[in-house]
């Protein structure tokens, strides 16, 4: 459970090469996180002082709650498109850390932070709602999967769109965030297989 609680900062930390991320933790000991702080108490994420730390204890109470609030969407959703429910579940930890209403600087939305245009080709009105999202970005991650037959191909289509595997070769882009996104979505992965 430990581990569980502490992907939401691994999360963060990441996320803090392409954006501002500050944390606070408050007197209950929950760890919140945003990119708009609301008050002094808050504190810059930054990877060098995170990233190399060993896995500690922190209850990051939202990601713990949304991941169990969200469990069976997931499952169903996994078993609909016959995708590994623990990619899917490392997908969605890596996305958005769980949170239904976040919202990337690119404008990706939700669970699984879909595009525009990603949710108009699933048919996806409302990419807040939690069902519609996961359902389409379930679909979309499926058919990467069939496109490239290969997991990590796959999450840099999902990354950056498969325009750009398809432009260099049929291999990860040679984007900073995008590698690290296929690296991070691995770890995950294993990690969550491997609790199973």
């Amino acid at each position: 459970m430990r581990y569980i609680l502490l992907l939401c900062l691994y999360v963060s930390v990441w996320s803090a090469y392409a954006a501002k991320i500050y944390f606070y933790k408050d007197a209950d000991g929950h760890v919140h996180l945003t990119d708009r702080p609301t008050h002094d108490g808050f504190r810059k994420v930054t990877s060098s002082e995170w990233m190399h730390k060993p896995m500690q204890s922190l209850d990051t109470g939202s990601f713990a709650k949304n991941r169990k609030r969200y469990s069976s969407l997931v499952s169903r959703a996994a078993r609909r498109y016959r995708v590994d429910e623990s990619l899917l579940d490392a997908v969605i930890t890596a996305e958005s850390a769980y949170d239904p209403r976040a919202v990337s600087r690119a404008g990706a939305v939700g669970l699984m932070q879909l595009m525009p245009g990603t949710a108009k080709r699933y048919g996806v009105d409302d990419r807040y709602n939690p069902e519609d999202n996961v359902y389409a970005g379930t679909r979309y991650l499926r058919d990467l999967l069939l496109q490239f037959n290969n997991a990590e191909l796959a999450l840099a289509a999902y990354n950056a769109g498969e325009n750009n595997v398809i432009r260099y070769d049929n291999k990860i882009p040679p984007f900073k965030e995008t590698r690290r996104y296929v690296k991070k979505v691995m770890h995950y992965w294993s990690q969550y297989r491997s609790a199973m």
